[in-house]
């Protein structure tokens, strides 16, 4: 076992960079997603009376109120739109990691290190922390947070299922508990992966 400052490293015997299966990431949302998605939010507004209430001077109360709609309708779309690309982040890279287990189990030199019976070893969180040290583009999501809120949801959340309050202030909070749940499921003390060993190539689609 290598240990670098804090961080413990699995010690892979040999020089060998062992390849991995590609991360396959899903595009961000279309046009035409955001357009449905923003008469959702609109809907939802009036349904649910979230329009703050306009005190002004104005003669136009109405045109006012309009604007504040709107306002609100953006920043409803934006940040649902910010749920859905941290969902699909993390779908994609629970899949990869699944692909890694599989790719681990059948290699001789790399299936001792995924068991917690063999000292030092490797867990599921590995995986997300050799994105890290890989420097992995994720577009700005980080993967602790996409992987966490796609554990929160096996499909995507609804729109009209989602609070204001969860959209604004709640999702972040939910995804780094789930995300840290998650990781301590592997028996410590969880060893990383030297990033120098492996080799990945990621893919948009």
């Amino acid at each position: 076992m290598e240990i670098v400052g804090d961080r413990r490293f699995v010690e892979i015997p040999g020089d060998k960079l062992h390849v991995l299966p590609p991360l396959v990431i899903q595009s961000a949302l279309d046009a035409q997603r955001v357009e449905r998605t923003l008469q959702m939010a609109n809907a939802l507004l009036e349904s649910d009376e979230m329009i703050p209430t306009v005190i002004t001077d104005s003669p136009d109360l109405e045109s006012v109120r309009e604007c504040r709609k709107m306002d609100l309708a953006l920043r409803i779309v934006e940040e649902y739109g910010g749920l859905i690309q941290h969902w699909r982040m993390g779908d994609s890279i629970l899949e990869w990691i699944r692909q890694c287990e599989m790719t681990f189990e059948m290699n001789g030199e790399l299936r001792p290190f995924l068991h917690p019976d063999v000292w030092p070893h490797a867990g599921r969180s590995s995986f997300v922390t050799l994105l890290r040290d890989k420097s992995v583009d994720t577009g700005g999501i980080e993967p602790e947070t996409a992987v966490g809120m796609r554990l929160s949801f096996r499909q995507p959340p609804p729109l009209n299922c989602c609070s204001d309050q969860f959209l604004f202030y709640l999702k972040s909070t939910l995804a780094s508990t789930a995300y840290q749940t998650w990781a301590r499921l592997s028996p410590p003390p969880v060893s990383s992966l030297p990033p120098e060993r492996f080799r990945f190539e990621v893919h948009a689609i």
